[in-house]
């Protein structure tokens, strides 16, 4: 069959389309940003389109002659009317699907009561999987709850939680009852959508064996983590507000995702039925208990071998559109600052040190300013240092780095980098690895900041007298490192010889 899978860069569809081409399905996928795709395992195995859901044409282009479109599209942290935006992108994907002869809709949507007020991410979406059942197109609308896995904010929201506080004051949500699924069994059940049989089109909820509170989510962890087990006492005094704020500081999660995860975590979220096993019956070694797949997650985080992380979606409100090269800088007020540095170490040596920036190898320059703007970033509500790196040697397009986001890599020699932290204006980090015309190498680096309005020009000049500490000992520290680790080279060259 012939599949659309939008959404594929994030953290389900990232996982799917692998999984659609061993099926032996012919995979399109639509990306507002194709080069997001570079990287990955399956590029050169998918058709990929560039266009926007907003705009019905290019949603036109991408369901022409296509069989299954998957829907994998939503924003945790939307701004401003995002559920009318939803509403409009599911809109235009129903009817487009509809005018195309799209013989099959595929939706993750979320798991959510009857007859409760629920949050607007729920109610969001709720609303997409109801407008495309109604589009006329045979629809399979999977409502899933919390999903387990390396990388899933789920798993990471539990895991930071029960590692970073050996005592937990929480909220009364720790008593609500959640039906987690591991993301293999999601993925199972959505690879198995595009061809099970279905009468008519309508919502089905899907879950793990598993029904508790997710206070024992996070006992759970803890066992499978060898850590003691965390005492819990509910408090009715932190709103979902509050608590999004807390969880935004002991956390990587940042405040527009933790806020919404604890709105929907407000009341109890366990499958209302099974009605699932009649279309789509569960793998036949059964469906992953919890504490497995806690297990299964932990290993591959060990391993190295994240395959997507919840690091890696765009963040809202971040710039998305890349650095103007040079020559268009007109019109626009820009602030550089710039450092070369020489080195006899080997290109190669210079570019490890630079690809492996950030993370737990840092920034090379005064841990302390950097670990407060990540503070005062978490605190305002943004991504913080804690978000990490999925890989510790290897970057691709799109990857997050900390506050960064990969946005250009040429892999030897140039690496950009786009601020996702909350700053007034928009701001970029270029590092580039040459090689001296006498041998050795140049490191040359250079941050980009293009102010927002008044405030944008304080906030430069407010923190300029710390570039000469920070720019130049990153600078610095960088050379030294790939001169220690060309030397260390051939030490343990040395020794092999004798």
């Amino acid at each position: 069959m012939h599949v659309l899978v939008t959404g594929a860069t994030g953290y389900i569809g990232g996982r799917l389309v692998p999984r659609l081409l061993a099926a032996g399905h012919e995979v399109r996928v639509l990306a507002r940003r194709p080069e997001r795709l570079r990287d990955v395992p399956w590029r050169g195995e998918v058709e990929v389109v560039e266009g926007d859901l907003l705009d019905p044409g290019s949603v036109d282009a991408a369901v022409e002659s296509v069989d299954v479109v998957y829907y994998l599209v939503h924003s945790m942290g939307g701004q401003g009317d995002f559920e009318a935006t939803e509403r409009r992108i599911a809109e235009n994907v129903a009817s487009a699907a509809r005018r195309n002869g799209v013989s099959r809709l595929v939706y993750l949507g979320g798991l959510h009561p009857e007859g409760e007020r629920l949050s607007r991410h729920l109610r969001s979406r709720a609303q997409v999987g109801e407008v495309l059942i109604a589009s006329g197109v045979p629809t399979i609308v999977l409502q899933a709850g919390v999903i387990i896995g390396s990388g899933s904010t789920s798993f990471e929201m539990i895991r930071h939680l029960t590692e970073v506080l050996p005592y937990m004051p929480a909220p009364r949500w720790v008593r609500s009852f959640i039906q987690p699924i591991a993301v293999r069994d999601v993925l199972t059940y959505l690879v198995a959508a595009a061809e099970a049989p279905l009468e008519a089109s309508r919502a089905f909820d899907i879950g793990g064996p598993d029904i508790l509170r997710y206070g024992q989510l996070m006992n759970g962890y803890a066992v499978e983590a060898g850590l003691p087990q965390r005492p819990i006492a509910a408090l009715p005094v932190l709103t979902p507000w509050l608590a999004g704020q807390w969880v935004n500081l002991v956390t990587p999660i940042p405040r527009r995702i933790a806020v919404p995860i604890i709105e929907s975590l407000q009341f109890d979220c366990v499958m209302r039925d099974h009605d699932i096993d009649q279309v789509i019956p569960p793998p036949s070694e059964g469906l992953l208990p919890y504490r497995v797949a806690v297990r299964l997650a932990l290993e591959r985080e060990r391993a190295g071998e994240v395959e997507t992380s919840w690091r890696n979606a765009e963040v809202a409100g971040a710039p998305s559109d890349p650095l103007p090269s040079d020559p268009d800088w007109a019109g626009h007020t820009v602030y550089l600052d710039e450092r070369e540095r020489r080195t006899p170490a080997p290109v190669r040596e210079l570019w490890r040190v630079i690809e492996g920036v950030g993370g737990e190898n840092g920034w090379y320059s005064f841990p302390l300013a950097w670990a407060v703007r990540g503070w005062v970033d978490k605190l305002t509500g943004g991504v913080g240092l804690r978000r990490g790196r999925r890989d510790p040697d290897t970057l691709h397009v799109g990857d997050a780095v900390d506050f960064w986001r990969v946005e250009a890599i040429d892999r030897g020699s140039f690496l950009r980098l786009r601020a996702e932290m909350r700053v007034p204006g928009r701001a970029w980090l270029e590092l580039e690895a040459r090689s001296a015309p006498d041998g050795g190498a140049e490191y040359r680096q250079r941050a980009v900041f293009f102010p927002k309005g008044l405030s944008g020009r304080l906030y430069w000049w407010a923190i300029f007298p710390f570039h000469g500490i920070i720019f130049a000992g990153m600078a610095n520290r960088i050379t030294a490192e790939a001169e220690a680790e060309a030397e260390a080279a051939r030490v343990a060259h040395r020794v092999d010889e004798d």
